[in-house]
This record gives C-alpha cells, sequence and structure tokens, in this order.
C-alpha cells in the first residue's frame, strides 16, 4: 500500500502504513499558521480491504465542530464522488472504506482543480459577451483571473461575485462553474433578463495558490484573504488588493462572496448587519434577496446562520461587510455546507459539486426578483 497527495489541492501526511486497519495519517497546517482541515489524498494498492485511515489530529483542526455528523468523500475517477462512512471520538476522524479498486482518492470535499479551474477561464473566454484579464499575479505567481460578462453601459447595475477566498471551501467553485454556464446559456431567459440590466465581473478563484497548495483558509503567504479587506497589501494579500482595486474602477452594486461553512449542514446568506451605515433600506435589500432564493430553491433556508452582529460592530475587514460599508450596496456572503444539506438532505452524495452547480442559477433569479422590486 502506498498514500500520495504530491498533487494540485494534496494534503496529508502518512505516518504509518503498514497495516490497512490501522492507518495513520496527519493533516497539514496552512503555510505560515496553525490551521488545518482540508485533506486530500490518494491510497493506492488496497482494493479489497477493510481499511481504517485514522487523521490523528482532527481534534486539534480549525473547525471541530465541523466533524460532528461529517462524512468523507471519495472517487475512483475524480469525476464522481460518493461519501464514505466517518467516525471522529473527538481526537481522531476514521474513515472506514473498503476500496473497489487499488486507486482510490480522498477528500475534505469534491476537489475543484487547477487545471479545471483554466478550463473553465478558457471555454468562458470563447463567448463574445465574455471580457477577460489577469488582475494581477498571486504570490506563488500564479493569474488572478476576472471574467466581466456583458458591456458596462450607463444605467446598468455593476454585479461582483466572487468565490473560493478560503481554497478549502471548493463548493464555492463549484457552484461558480454553475453560475457562469446559467450566466452564458443563451436559452435562459433570466441570464437575457439580468445582462439587459447589469454587468458582471466575476472572480472564479480568489486563491489560486491555497488552492494548488491544499490550504483551508490562507494565501501562499499565510494570509486569510476574507480578513484583509480594509488594508490589503501587496505583499501579503494581493489577491485582495487588486480586486479591491479594479472595484474602485467599476463601483459596486451588487456584491455575492461565495463560501463553505465546516460546521452548518444549510445553505444560508451572511448579510452585512452590523456596519456602522445599516439602514432600513439595507434591511429591506437583504431581506427581499433572502425571500426570492427561499421562493427560487427549496436548497435554500433562512431559519439557522450565524448570529448577527450588534449594530456598530461588524468586521470590516471581512468582504462582504467591507464592500457594503465602502460602496453602500447589498452586500452578501453565500454559505453551503460540506456535510450535507439537512433541509434537504442526500446521504449518498450530500451537499456535492452538481448540487453546488445547480443552486447557483436560483441566486441569479433571485437577484433579478431584487430588480424588478426596485431594491437595487
Amino acid at each position: 500500500m502506498q498514500i500520495t497527495s504530491a498533487f494540485d489541492s494534496g494534503n496529508i501526511d502518512v505516518v504509518s502504513i503498514e497495516d490497512a486497519a490501522n492507518i495513520q495519517l496527519t493533516i497539514r497546517a496552512d503555510h505560515n499558521t496553525e490551521k488545518f482541515q482540508w485533506f486530500h489524498f490518494a491510497l493506492h494498492g488496497a482494493a479489497g480491504q477493510d481499511c481504517r485511515l485514522n487523521l490523528t489530529n482532527a481534534g486539534s483542526a480549525a473547525y471541530v465542530d465541523g466533524w460532528k455528523d461529517y462524512h468523507a468523500v471519495a472517487s475512483y475517477d475524480r469525476e464522481t464522488w460518493f461519501r464514505v462512512e466517518t467516525e471522529f471520538d473527538g481526537t481522531t476522524l476514521t474513515i472506514l472504506h473498503t476500496p473497489e479498486r487499488n486507486q482510490v482518492y480522498y477528500a475534505y470535499f469534491a476537489p475543484y482543480t487547477s487545471e479545471r479551474h483554466h478550463d473553465l477561464i478558457a471555454a468562458c473566454q470563447d463567448d463574445d459577451r465574455v471580457y477577460y484579464q489577469s488582475l494581477g499575479l498571486t504570490p506563488d505567481g500564479q493569474s488572478l483571473d476576472l471574467l466581466r460578462i456583458g458591456s458596462p453601459d450607463e444605467g446598468k447595475k455593476v454585479c461582483w461575485i466572487i468565490a473560493r477566498q478560503h481554497p478549502g471551501e471548493t463548493m464555492a467553485q463549484w457552484w461558480m462553474e454553475g453560475c457562469l454556464a446559467a450566466l452564458l446559456d443563451d436559452a435562459d431567459a433570466v441570464s437575457h433578463a439580468l445582462l439587459s440590466q447589469c454587468v458582471f465581473y466575476l472572480v472564479p478563484n480568489m486563491n489560486p495558490d491555497g488552492s494548488r497548495r491544499g490550504h483551508l483558509r490562507h494565501n501562499a503567504h499565510g494570509t486569510d484573504l476574507n480578513r484583509a479587506w480594509r488594508q490589503p497589501s501587496l505583499e501579503t494579500s494581493p489577491e485582495v488588493f487588486h480586486v479591491r482595486q479594479k472595484m474602485e474602477q467599476t463601483g459596486v452594486d451588487f456584491f455575492l462572496d461565495v463560501h463553505g461553512d465546516e460546521g452548518l449542514p444549510y445553505n444560508f446568506i451572511a448579510g452585512a448587519e452590523g456596519i456602522p451605515s445599516w439602514s432600513e433600506h439595507k434591511q429591506a435589500q437583504l431581506d427581499g434577496f433572502k425571500q426570492a432564493l427561499v421562493a427560487a430553491s427549496p436548497e435554500f433556508q433562512t431559519e439557522f446562520g450565524y448570529d448577527v452582529d450588534a449594530p456598530g460592530q461588524a468586521n470590516l475587514d471581512i468582504g462582504s461587510n467591507f464592500i457594503a460599508q465602502h460602496f453602500d450596496c447589498l452586500s452578501m456572503t453565500l454559505e453551503m455546507p460540506f456535510k450535507d444539506n439537512a433541509a434537504l438532505p442526500n446521504p449518498i452524495v450530500g451537499w456535492s459539486p452538481e448540487r453546488a452547480a445547480a443552486f447557483a442559477p436560483a441566486n441569479l433569479k433571485a437577484l433579478l426578483a431584487c430588480l424588478q422590486q426596485q431594491l437595487l
């Protein structure tokens, strides 16, 4: 038997692999930090064996509540991912699986690789409505890719959507793939209506370096990009610096930051209620979007989510809070589960790439509803 992780987004260290029934592993922390939770590795040569893969440092992970009722994902072809039996005893996360083949991949959530990202950008660029721009380079020298859909024009709303500030939250980029497919679908009436009123700026992956390195939350310097918006730095958070610079040029009327939440098994929206300029109008915008999204998809709910910040106490280093305050616009964070959606469970796949992608068009429909109600 062997275990490997020297590939895109791979993350695991092998302690012991002599016994299939007692494989000992640890998750590597993000560079220059002590935080970890994302894992992605391949097991070779164990077909037909009852394997117990023990991630022995799971009890010290960044979000220990994320292991409650959690099931790891596995794949033989890296295309179809399914859930496997997983236990957590407070210290060790144990994956119990009998592989049918001699190579099987395990991950915290279905990976979204750098190569798939490049293919996505290339495919979108083929559409005449898409303008591609590299906003700058990441610390590891990768391009920070922006797609503009539609032409800027007087009276059009400027809509920004970004994903994967936290690289281990790969469901965010699966969602973005579904969003782009819907926006560029010639047969989609919602897309036609939106593009007649809006121009979209989309960053499908805000953190290419952390994605490739197998990080949970940080870029190559160990910076949490979603805590760097008030004072981004070319030295430590160039990704945010470049996006903010572009936003200053375009303005922002609508902002959606797409994430995943380790603990809560629901899709939900986090608003910017605690910013200093919060108002009845901003509350009406937020409520209107959430109500429209409930109507658009049974995958969404409003009962469970984060506690609302007290008035004036919002952390303005967080992207959606900063954007709401700085640009005086509707600005939100969309959170999706690493586990299953408890509001609409599917125990075979849980929350999955396909479900994340299929959920994206409902968010566009909710945006259109807000425009029709003149909330933006």
